[in-house]
């Protein structure tokens, strides 16, 4: 139950950031969570093995953002219905929805 309710809880957070944002298109909230689900497999996969390689950055919390934002990229590169300008929209759309998730999250748990 708690994967359901973080999946949601993402891509409420990704249409957060999608209404926000002007750099970044969504078609529908259906699209949202499809965003959330790739980012979660990406970030489990692709991210895990990253913060593996780099293990002397994390400490900066900052390199955890960029991350985000790359795979962020990755997604729209994957997903259809997806599109995020540039790395700029993505870093922007990461932080929106890293605050955003963190906020429902908290409230939501």
């Amino acid at each position: 139950m708690n994967t359901i309710i973080s999946i949601l809880v993402g891509g409420l957070a990704f249409y957060i950031g999608g209404l926000i944002l002007s750099g970044v298109q969504m078609k529908n909230f259906v699209q949202c969570i499809i965003v959330a689900v790739v980012v979660a497999v990406l970030d489990f996969t692709l991210g895990n093995f990253l913060k593996i390689v780099t293990l002397g950055i994390l400490s900066l919390g900052i390199f955890t953002w960029l991350l985000n934002a790359i795979l962020i990229q990755v997604a729209d590169w994957f997903l259809k219905g997806f599109e995020v300008k540039n790395f700029w929209w993505a870093l922007a759309l990461a932080a929106v929805v890293s605050i955003t998730g963190g906020v429902i999250g908290g409230v939501v748990q």
